[in-house]
């Protein structure tokens, strides 16, 4: 295999970049699958949708374990080293426990599935699980190439990757259930609504396995074709690999503490799902006017007939959390950007690299989480209605997408923060905070959901308070372990003063266009996209006005030497 000549790294700021253009392409692509399929089907389809996704997310945690990201940084640590011969051994050992960890776990699935459904009494999910078993074997063979390129700072794999299975999941996924849903009666003898319901559920979850085989299938080619970043001058060069058992035995050290971490995580999304749910039936079976006095006429009576207002409840939760992921997502990327860019500084011993690269990630982060979150609680209303229409539901959603909006601050900011606690060195630190985490979200999910007033909101009050004590303790714990205190001045507190005005204009200006536009989707399209851009506006002008963003910031963007030297000129930046 031809290997291609060694590219430059990438920077922080482009890698991720890079990784947030691909990944919110994903998250677009994958809203409108969610939304299109929740029109199609209201909020009863929308929750088989999601309690199949509730526990495939897991169970993938569990198959994956922390690997892509361990693989991740042993590789930008063996890369910063120059032990060139060490980085494909990590890659030759961790493949064959991506194939073994795929094959349980797919198996794992298609286990649970019997049980789960009686926990959360949806017998009718049970087929979309089997369905979308196949899809955490294929994922957890593009996890290992994900890792790999990734520690190399190539975004660019595991960008393409993502948008190949987007869109395969889109274009099938969506087309078949719509067949399914439109034609099933017809082709399929589906008489019941019912059946048709479920069956087209499946149809759509299709979809993500097929792109979720796909997405491997690219990522291996590519692999296969082009190679990675090291020459065979630099392959040649290099010293001795460890053994392959002693390669395996650091891997597993560096995936377990971060792989439980994310698995906590991930159970607490499940748990999420059980929890509420289970609430709410409990709420139903005692005191069921109270609930229903919340909602009054928004819950349809022919689901309060067929015992089905938990799964209406948690399915309007759901509409909300797919506009939230979007604001993950971005951060997301930020968390697999950073960790071999800390990984290098921290490894080379550069405390002034290391600040930077820091001051960097946190600067980034919360430039972003802020104003999104705000925006989310702000403008809730024109935002759920202009995304799913008049879908059932739509209105319970608005309500809890304003308190999800103050949460998503918070949880978006987590991961970027934990993975610098991975970076240098702690990696048993985003663990014991995640479990904290959980349990701290689960005893207040049980609490809240279970008040009438309150009813499913209480998710969104557990994640806040969650993530919270998350970002809290591993902003403290990075700065006992590196000895290195962030400007939270300019992180922090000067983002959230130029969010909190730009969201009051953009709430300024959707209040007054919506007064003269008219009161349709044309007319609610134009003052949410006005109030979005005067928002972004505003932003940028205070954040240049605060100096709240860096020259160097500026420079490591497509064109920023250019942009760089215009607000120097008009001394907007130093």
């Amino acid at each position: 295999m031809k290997a291609k000549k060694a590219n430059k790294n990438q920077s922080f700021i482009m890698g991720a970049a890079i990784l947030t253009l691909c990944l919110l392409i994903v998250k677009v692509i994958g809203m409108l699958y969610k939304v299109s399929l929740s029109r199609l089907y209201g909020p009863v389809g929308a929750a088989l949708l999601s309690n199949a996704y509730e526990l495939y997310i897991p169970l993938f945690t569990l198959a994956t374990a922390g690997f892509p990201i361990a693989v991740s940084r042993m590789v930008s640590e063996s890369m910063s080293k120059g032990r060139y011969k060490d980085v494909r051994r990590i890659k030759d050992v961790a493949i064959p426990f991506f194939v073994t960890a795929g094959v349980i776990a797919f198996l794992l699935m298609i286990l649970f599935s019997f049980f789960y459904i009686r926990i959360i009494k949806s017998p009718d999910s049970f087929i979309s699980m089997l369905v979308l078993a196949p899809a955490i074997f294929f994922g957890c063979l593009v996890s290992a190439y994900r890792g790999y390129y990734e520690g190399m700072r190539n975004m660019v794999p595991t960008s393409v990757s993502e948008v190949v299975e987007a869109f395969v999941k889109l274009l099938v996924g969506y087309s078949f259930a719509y067949v399914m849903m439109n034609y099933g009666e017809k082709w399929f003898g589906l008489t019941n609504e019912r059946d048709l319901l479920k069956y087209s559920v499946a149809a759509a979850i299709f979809g993500i396995t097929l792109g979720s085989f796909c997405s491997f299938l690219y990522i291996y080619l590519r692999y296969r074709i082009e190679g990675d970043a090291i020459t065979p001058e630099m392959y040649a060069a290099a010293p001795k690999p460890r053994k392959k058992n002693e390669t395996f035995r650091i891997l597993l050290k560096t995936a377990i503490p971060i792989g439980l971490g994310a698995l906590i995580m991930s159970v607490a999304g499940t748990v999420d799902s059980m929890l509420i749910q289970r609430r709410l039936i409990s709420m139903m079976e005692r005191i069921p006017q109270e609930l229903l006095s919340q909602y009054p006429g928004m819950i349809p009576p022919e689901k309060v007939n067929e015992g089905v207002v938990h799964s209406y409840l948690w399915g309007c939760y759901s509409y909300a959390l797919t506009i939230m992921n979007l604001v993950v997502t971005v951060t997301q990327a930020f968390g697999t950007t950073a960790l071999p860019n800390v990984t290098e500084a921290y490894t080379k011993g550069n405390k002034d690299y290391l600040k930077r690269s820091m001051e960097t990630v946190m600067r980034v982060t919360f430039v972003f989480t802020i104003p999104a979150g705000l925006g989310l609680t702000a403008l809730a209303d024109p935002i759920m209605h202009l995304v799913y229409g008049s879908t059932d539901g739509v209105d319970i959603s608005v309500e809890v997408l304003k308190l999800m909006g103050i949460a998503v601050i918070v949880f978006a900011a987590a991961t970027p923060m934990c993975s610098m606690l991975q970076a240098v060195g702690r990696v048993d630190m985003p663990l014991k905070l995640y479990a904290v985490g959980m349990l701290i979200k689960v005893v207040s999910n049980y609490i809240f959901c279970g008040i009438p007033e309150i009813n499913v909101q209480g998710g969104s009050i557990g994640t806040l308070l969650c993530y919270t004590f998350v970002i809290i303790v591993s902003i403290y714990v990075l700065i006992k372990e590196t000895g290195i205190v962030p400007n939270f001045r300019v992180s922090v507190l000067k983002p959230l003063a130029a969010s909190v005005i730009c969201i009051a204009a953009a709430w300024i200006t959707y209040t007054m266009l919506a007064k003269i536009v008219p009161q349709r989707t044309t007319g609610l399209l134009i003052a949410t996209t006005a109030a979005v851009f005067v928002a972004c506006v505003v932003y940028m002008i205070f954040l240049l006005i605060l100096r709240a963003i860096t020259k160097e910031d500026i420079v490591m963007l497509p064109k920023g030497a250019k942009i760089a030297g215009i607000l120097e000129r008009y001394h907007l930046i130093k």
